[in-house]
């Protein structure tokens, strides 16, 4: 499914000034503080119809002639009393996407893989192609206090998204429940090794799904992009398993509003600060202050939008290649145990927890009475957002 165009607002706001931690509209402050998780990240398994017709029914009726002595023979004109019965079919609801909620029409699109496709984040990255058609998209840190995505297609496709970049320890822990195969370019010997250790299918630079674009000013390592048929096809080439994923998250109507969201802002590091618009209909998302673009294949650029945000924070720390391996250190967020969880939607906002024994796991979002929490169907952002960053709302 593809976003639709639209206008962007006539003006740029710019983000209030942080003040470190979560805080909610106006004055009020939550601190998220750090979350000490006693868990692992990674488990240790290695191997590669159509509505009825109105029914009508006519009954005719005939009277006899009346004959008398006193006058003459009289036929009545027939009379036909008609009776209309009307039955009414509803139609069952479409089948809903395990991945973000949304009605389907064919079937066979959730009933195949999820593919996982990371993509760059560099400034000179933007603007990015496929997220406007991904169903839903993980937003992680990395090196340099930049961030990354994880574009997630099940019902939808692109044919041309990037630019693909490399894997990270956090990546298997975040697409493991979903059984997606993760398209990357690239990665250290040590990390991809935790990938296979986790049991996480992926590919690489290979063809047919993927190619390289003309530099025209970018770096080499941002001109790798793809297809997702191709990437299906590798797939399938490679034995993957083709399983649709199972349910990761509730879908459904959310929980009564805390109040008004309609402008969020997430201070990832000091080089990184991404602002959230709502338009009534959608969320607009910024790079600081300007308009954060997607390109498709056409050449043409929209605002990257989505219908609901989520929020999971989890805490920061740097893994290391371990066991004697060479290779760089690099930042990674602990998705386990349990941590703070904020739902954004049609303007509003809810606090829950999340909850996570292992990685091959959904996260399970709860309030703090333990009843669940569900997430409206839509097109759904996912930030998992390190304690020690800033976000804010009003």
């Amino acid at each position: 499914m593809g976003m639709s165009r639209r206008t962007r607002p006539g003006t740029e706001q710019v983000p209030r000034t942080p003040v470190p931690g979560i805080h909610s509209p106006a004055v009020k402050i939550r601190s998220v503080g750090a979350l000490v998780v006693a868990a692992s990240l990674i488990a240790a398994a290695c191997s590669g119809s159509e509505a009825a017709e109105p029914s009508t029914t006519t009954a005719l009726t005939t009277l006899a002639p009346v004959t008398t002595t006193a006058a003459p023979t009289t036929t009545a004109a027939p009379t036909t009393t008609t009776t209309t019965s009307t039955t009414t079919t509803t139609l069952p609801p479409l089948p809903q996407s395990p991945l973000n909620g949304v009605g389907v029409e064919d079937v066979s699109t959730i009933e195949r893989r999820v593919l996982a496709v990371k993509i760059d984040n560099h400034p000179d990255a933007r603007p990015q192609s496929g997220l406007q058609e991904a169903d839903a998209v993980y937003e992680l840190l990395v090196e340099a206090g930049l961030t990354r995505f994880i574009a997630l297609f099940l019902q939808s496709d692109s044919e041309y998204v990037g630019p693909i970049r490399s894997v990270r320890p956090t990546d298997p822990t975040l697409v493991k429940p979903l059984d997606a195969t993760l398209q990357i370019s690239g990665g250290q010997a040590w990390i991809k090794s935790i990938v296979r250790a986790a049991d996480v299918p992926y590919i690489g630079e290979t063809d047919p799904n993927t190619f390289r674009i003309p530099r025209n000013g970018r770096a080499y390592e941002r001109t790798l992009f793809g297809t997702t048929e191709g990437m299906r096809a590798r797939a399938d080439r490679l034995a993957f398993s083709d399983d649709p994923p199972e349910r990761w998250f509730d879908f459904g109507d959310p929980p009564e509003s805390a109040g008004p969201a309609t402008a969020v802002t997430l201070r990832w590091s000091n080089a990184t600060t991404v602002r959230w618009e709502y338009d009534g209909e959608q969320y607009l998302r910024f790079a600081g202050t300007q308009p954060h673009d997607w390109r498709d294949v056409d050449g043409e650029n929209d605002q990257v939008a989505f219908d609901t945000l989520l929020v999971l924070t989890a805490r920061r720390y740097t893994a290391r290649p371990g066991g004697g391996r060479s290779g760089s250190s690099v930042p990674a967020l602990d998705t386990l145990g349990t941590g703070q969880a904020i739902l954004f939607s049609e303007g509003g906002f809810v606090e829950a927890t999340w909850q996570r024994g292992s990685i091959g796991e959904p996260f399970e979002l709860v309030m703090n009475d333990g009843s669940p929490v569900s997430i409206p169907p839509g097109r759904l952002w996912i930030s998992v957002f390190p304690t020690v960053g800033t976000l804010s709302w009003e």
